[in-house]
């Protein structure tokens, strides 16, 4: 087969904040190769996604992402392989590169599967897939109580997991230790807690050291992203200083080498992965196997639709002892609205992957016509994109 067509939809609530929610607007992915369509979705803003695929060429090592993609030949996971590897060459200076890949990289592997008639996480080579406890993923409340009222919510929903994140976290010693103590009395003596200071201590060690005592006493599992993604250095340090709290990071990672850079010198327990960025499937695939081989835990970063938590899953489906998975619980209905069909948790209260072929998940066509945000690029008077039709 060959990549016959790339379309990008821009969808969006009517009102975008500057809440950290990540779910108020879409980058969503279509691939079409020969009879068979895969869908994807880009963990970026999509404006400069979509911009990185059409951009007219800059210089040799500056050409749209468009030029790796469209015509090639996509018959299996070797393939997906050598156009990463083109892009990382030929679009090494076009920064949006691997957030737009992600996104069709992933509908490529969705693509695969149907093909194939098969799970995406087969073709990725693993013979069946596990249930993975999910975490709530919320933010902080505004006050304490109302992050104590979150977390009993949560709880009450069935989750043993939840995770709390940014502000107000970082804003004072106090109101931190405040909130901590307000989540595990919300989760319970027996849940597992964990924390996303979202990069707010950027690389200030002190400061975060400041909260691993109050971490020890409550019992947090882990403390995502103290700082800033790349800060290796301080990351390190902060490990060693630690002791029942593991620090997890790796959704900044817009590689595999970044996430291994984590890993081996930031040393993180938990590493956290978002497909919409790193590259997509492959890559986030490669890093599992990597962080398995260290004794560090993989984990999926999504805060976006259930396509997207597809994604995330497939690339540690098979590893039977990573068993913690995020799940957004927050979502805008936009997200919500996607996907025809939604992954929920059994009886069990674990997530399990469809066994449909690909991904699994069936796009809303009434929700690409009612979020799309309708965008048109001229360069010297053509048009070089336009919205397309579903």
């Amino acid at each position: 087969m060959k990549v016959d067509s790339v379309d990008f939809f821009y969808l969006a609530m009517p009102q975008v904040t500057t809440a950290a929610d990540g779910s108020q607007d879409a980058l969503v992915v279509r691939v079409t190769a020969g009879p068979y369509q895969g869908w994807g979705e880009c963990e970026a803003s999509p404006l400069p996604s979509i911009a990185a695929f059409v951009t007219p060429m800059s210089h040799g090592a500056c050409r749209p992402v468009s030029a790796s993609v469209l015509g090639a030949t996509l018959d299996g996971p070797d393939d997906i392989r050598r156009m990463a590897a083109t892009i990382a060459y030929n679009s090494m200076d076009l920064l949006q590169a691997a957030h737009t890949w992600s996104g069709i990289e992933m509908a490529m592997w969705d693509l695969l599967g149907k093909a194939r008639g098969v799970p995406s996480y087969q073709v990725l080579g693993y013979a069946r897939a596990y249930p993975k406890i999910p975490y709530a993923s919320v933010l902080f409340g505004a006050t304490p109580q109302q992050t104590l009222e979150r977390a009993r919510e949560n709880r009450k929903a069935g989750f043993r997991a939840a995770k709390f994140g940014w502000a107000p976290f970082g804003e004072s010693l106090a109101g931190d230790i405040a909130h901590l103590e307000a989540a595990r009395e919300g989760l319970g003596p027996d849940g597992i807690l964990l924390i996303d200071a979202g990069q707010v201590f950027n690389e200030d060690v002190e400061a975060a050291a400041a909260r691993l005592a109050a971490m020890e006493r409550t019992k947090v599992t882990f403390f995502e992203e103290p700082f800033h993604g790349s800060a290796y250095a301080a990351y390190g340090q902060l490990a060693k200083r630690s002791q029942t709290v593991k620090l997890a990071g790796g959704e900044a990672a817009h590689n595999r080498h970044m996430a291994e850079h984590l890993i081996d010198f930031g040393g993180v327990g938990f590493i956290q992965i978002d497909c919409g960025r790193i590259g997509g499937i492959g890559p986030a695939k490669d890093v599992a196997d990597y962080a398995a081989a260290r004794g560090v835990t993989y984990i999926n970063h999504t805060f976006t639709s259930n396509l997207a938590l597809s994604a995330s899953l497939q690339p540690y489906a098979g590893l039977e002892t990573h068993t913690i998975c995020e799940y957004p619980t927050g979502l805008q209905q936009l997200a919500r609205d996607l996907t025809r069909n939604h992954i929920t948790p059994n009886s069990n209260g674990e997530i399990v992957l469809p066994d449909a072929a690909g991904l699994g998940i069936e796009i809303d066509p009434d929700a690409l016509i009612r979020y799309r945000v309708d965008v048109e690029i001229k360069v010297s008077g053509k048009t070089i994109f336009s919205t397309p039709s579903y």
